[in-house]
């Protein structure tokens, strides 16, 4: 069991670096950026490409060796070459949540693929249910930290292969609070929040909303934790954006569904694409992706 936990590690690393290889061979040089665009921000493609000071490039995912097109509802399946000023950011407009049933070393293959195509910083977002009765619905929050209760890590098994860190990674500034800085220089009234991330696909029961309300939580969802984990191990810098699609279950009198999750994100596109060109713009002007 060892020896083939050991080989999946292997073989993970090793297939992030084939598909950079193959991205390389349609984008060229070197990115800076990683952006993951999660649940309810997917509107926000439009508004980024605009922007772009390149022609805007793009790839069908499922023709990348080693990706795998994201099912969920609201999330796209392509990734995306995007400038702005000298920045070079890579776009993927959708990602692949541990509930699908492809293992965590495919929700993490993007952020790794980024890596082996130079980028420093990860830029994650998602919709998220929220605790905070006073918060308002449809307004983006900043993570400022996280708690992972999918039973799962993209660093189980042996030490990654050399030159790769070890397994043991320091999470103390998962969130980087220089990048969470700009943020605020954006959008100075903008909410921090501890982010809690379950597995999934259901949604959560009330009695689990009060349970991880006393943990700390002010955000709730299925994803970026394990994404985080791994850009972490990597030496990447993370910066995460949460849009309040929602009140959590017990807080919000109505049942939850997916597709309101998506209605959300519509109805805030404009705000969101407006926050994240600003964000990346920020990150270009003070260089960010050089330290």
């Amino acid at each position: 069991m060892d020896q083939l936990m050991d080989q999946i590690v292997n073989e993970a690393f090793a297939l992030a670096n084939r598909s950079a290889e193959a991205v390389r061979a349609q984008f060229g040089d070197e990115h800076d950026v990683l952006v993951v665009l999660g649940s309810g921000w997917a509107d926000a493609v439009g508004l980024l490409e605009e922007v772009s000071e390149t022609p805007v490039q793009s790839i069908n995912v499922a023709d990348i060796p080693g990706f795998t097109r994201p099912s969920a509802i609201g999330h796209g399946g392509a990734l995306k070459s995007i400038t702005i000023g000298s920045t070079r950011v890579l776009l993927l407009t959708g990602r692949t949540h541990l509930y699908e049933g492809h293992g965590v070393h495919a929700v993490v293959h993007g952020v790794r693929v980024a890596n082996a195509l130079g980028c420093k910083i990860a830029l994650l977002t998602n919709g998220a249910g929220c605790l905070q009765k006073e918060w308002t619905i449809g307004e983006p929050v900043v993570i400022k930290d996280h708690i992972n209760m999918t039973g799962h890590s993209p660093l189980t098994g042996d030490n990654p292969p050399a030159p790769l860190a070890g397994r043991f990674v320091d999470l103390t500034d998962a969130y980087n609070s220089s990048l969470r800085s700009l943020v605020r220089n954006v959008s100075p009234n903008i909410n921090e929040a501890v982010y809690f991330g379950f597995h999934g696909p259901h949604f959560e029961t009330p009695a689990e909303i009060r349970a991880i309300g006393t943990l700390g939580a002010d955000m709730v969802g299925m994803s970026t934790v394990l994404e985080t984990i791994a850009a972490r191990h990597l030496g990447m810098r993370v910066l995460a954006l949460s849009l309040a699609t929602n009140l959590a279950a017990g807080i919000n009198p109505q049942p939850l569904s997916g597709e309101d999750v998506l209605q959300v994100g519509k109805e805030s596109a404009q705000r969101v694409g407006a926050l994240l060109r600003d964000v990346l713009k920020q990150i270009d002007a003070t260089k960010a992706t050089k330290f």
